[in-house]
């Protein structure tokens, strides 16, 4: 079984997650968004699992800097979002997990109870 998290070293919630996966005895190996951004089979995939409008993460910094322009166009496609999420990852809601090809998104220990098990 390989489980992958994917976020950024610094963010709380993907501390959170990683700390709690440390606690339930689950090794998976952490992908840090700032050194290596996601490749566009990445997202494909997971926007195959996750709307794009829950895949961006709408209520951070990066995101509200984008001009209403820039924001609306993201959300018009799955190509536009992948074009953002690309050239800027701090935009995707952390952490990721994907534990043999199914992608959960945020971090709740009940969730991710139920995802793992």
């Amino acid at each position: 079984m390989s489980i992958r998290i994917y976020g950024i070293s610094q963010c709380n919630t993907v501390k959170k997650a990683r700390q709690w996966l440390i606690e339930q005895h689950i090794s998976a190996e952490f992908i840090d968004f700032k050194k290596i951004p996601p490749t566009i089979t990445d997202l494909q995939h997971w926007l195959t699992q996750i709307p794009k409008e829950t895949l961006i993460n709408r209520k951070g910094t990066t995101w509200r800097k984008l001009s209403a322009d820039e924001q609306q166009n993201a959300l018009s496609s799955n190509e536009a979002a992948i074009n953002l999420m690309m050239n800027q990852p701090s935009v995707i809601k952390r952490p990721v997990l994907v534990n043999n090809q199914r992608v959960l998104v945020g971090f709740d220990a009940q969730q991710y109870t139920e995802f793992l098990a």
